[in-house]
């Protein structure tokens, strides 16, 4: 699935600076850059320079691992922080468009020319599977995460989407385009930049289409469901039976029960294979710690206990759009050779999708992480520019690195430390060892000790995810200093 390969000074890890024209970068957010790719593109394009390296997307990169570490381990303790219930925007709510832009960028750099485009293909297509079943390993259920010492999942009940596998047909769907639709036309103006990349374009404008007239014009049914075994005596004890009816017969609703987001995952991918914790279970209707999960209120609807997947099917959609607004800050690099004069265009696109964005929840659509509405995709698309552009202006313009040393450690391996730390295969692993009770464990003794040196179980909390963002910074630099990158 994944290999470590030991990268040399001299290895192909360049970027695409002002004095070096190519970039051998990163195909996905996680992987290092492939020593394999050398073969896709022609030998024109190998770098003047091999030392130079675009640090921004490294930094990037791996500033998005250590704040999916954050939220996901100190959004308990901070609800603010933690993924909004259902409408509006949250930080947690920027890690996923975070990653899926850094994908478009990335693939405009590698596949800026092609040697032979079915091979570049069969690689896309072998890496976009591998990711995928990686993503199946790490989140369909088999690791059953911190403070449960078992693992195992029923083929009935596995998860077929989540993280990994939204990137990867985000990454699929840039990288087909990229071989196949762009044209040799010579760049010398927004006209010539606009029709070489057309058709990319008219791939947005498609996805685009089809997902709000799905979204909004699909009729939505009453339909039921079971409650899961968690869950199985609330059901009990509110509702009196494990089948539940949730009521909708409406269209274009984007609230939890009757979206057509949740009818199109239902109907493909099955309910039992869908996330069975959504988000919308810490709204006020579910829970009396909202925005914090909780005990249901009394006379909470049916609903609040149904599987809802937050990566499903037809939200993937929109999310492949911020892919292809990556590829167009990437392409932006390619062909505007000057620090300035990307920075200026950035700019201007990013400052333009976060109005758009603003004028779209003005007119009616909702900020939606687990819709991924066309409100939500424009805000945090230009949000991803803007810290673009601080990254590359810091660390490749004005070449200040060494405070970012660790986000730029992280970035160049990110796929292992999102792998362990992110998906709490390591702290879980860690749980395995304790002394003769399960809870003694380093661990929660470690969050236990900073809790009481603290006094505050909340600012504990926050102090012992610090201590885990700087523990897989500096094994990410080990590895670093080694020469070795995990990849796919």
């Amino acid at each position: 699935m994944s290999s470590i390969v030991p990268v040399t000074e001299t290895d192909e890890r360049s970027p695409l600076l002002q004095n070096s024209s190519h970039y051998a970068g990163e195909i996905t957010p996680f992987t290092s850059p492939s020593p394999d790719d050398q073969d896709l593109r022609s030998s024109s394009t190998r770098p003047t320079n091999s030392k130079q390296r675009l640090v921004s997307l490294d930094v990037f990169r791996g500033l998005t691992v250590a704040l999916m570490i954050l939220v996901d381990d100190a959004g308990g303790a901070f609800p603010s922080i933690n993924h909004s219930p259902w409408f509006g925007v949250t930080l947690a709510d920027f890690a996923m468009p975070f990653f899926l832009f850094i994908v478009g960028v990335s693939v405009s750099l590698v596949f800026k020319k092609v040697s032979s485009k079915p091979a570049a293909s069969k690689k896309v297509v072998v890496r976009t599977i591998k990711l995928f079943l990686l993503g199946l390993v790490l989140q369909g259920g088999y690791f059953h995460g911190r403070d449960d010492l078992t693992y195992g999942v029923d083929i009935n009940q596995i998860r077929w989407m989540g993280v990994l596998q939204r990137i990867a047909i985000g990454y699929l769907l840039a990288s087909i385009t990229e071989i196949w639709c762009v044209n040799n036309n010579e760049v010398n103006s927004a006209i010539t930049f606009g029709k070489k990349y057309y058709i990319q374009w008219v791939v947005v404008f498609l996805l685009g289409i089809l997902y709000m007239a799905l979204l909004y014009g699909l009729y939505v049914p009453d339909w039921t469901f079971e409650v899961v075994n968690e869950s199985s005596s609330l059901s009990v004890l509110n509702y009196g039976t494990e089948t539940q009816t949730v009521h909708c017969g409406v269209r274009g609703s984007l609230e939890p029960p009757c979206n057509a987001v949740g009818l199109i995952d239902r109907f493909i991918l099955g309910e039992s294979h869908l996330y069975q914790r959504p988000v919308y279970k810490r709204t006020e209707e579910c829970s009396i710690n909202s925005p914090d999960y909780g005990p249901l209120p009394p006379n909470a609807p049916s609903w609040c206990l149904a599987p809802f997947d937050p990566e499903g099917l037809l939200s993937s959609l929109m999310a492949a759009i911020t892919c292809f607004l990556g590829l167009q800050y990437g392409h932006i690099m390619v062909h505007y050779k000057g620090h300035m004069q990307r920075i200026i265009i950035w700019l201007v696109c990013s400052s333009s999708l976060l109005v758009l964005g603003y004028v779209f929840t003005v007119i009616g659509i909702p900020l939606s992480k687990p819709l991924y509405t066309l409100s939500y995709m424009c805000i945090t698309t230009g949000a991803s520019g803007i810290l673009l552009i601080a990254m590359y202006y810091t660390a490749d313009v004005i070449n200040i690195q060494k405070p970012l040393i660790l986000f730029q450690w992280m970035g160049l391996n990110a796929l292992i430390v999102y792998a362990l730390a992110a998906c709490d295969i390591f702290p879980a692993a860690l749980q395995g060892v304790y002394w003769r009770s399960p809870e003694n464990n380093l661990i929660t003794a470690t969050e236990l000790l900073f809790e009481t040196v603290l006094h505050s179980e909340k600012w504990g909390k926050l102090a012992f995810v610090l201590l885990e963002i700087l523990f897989w910074g500096l094994v990410a630099g080990f590895l670093h200093i080694k020469g070795i990158y995990i990849k796919l």
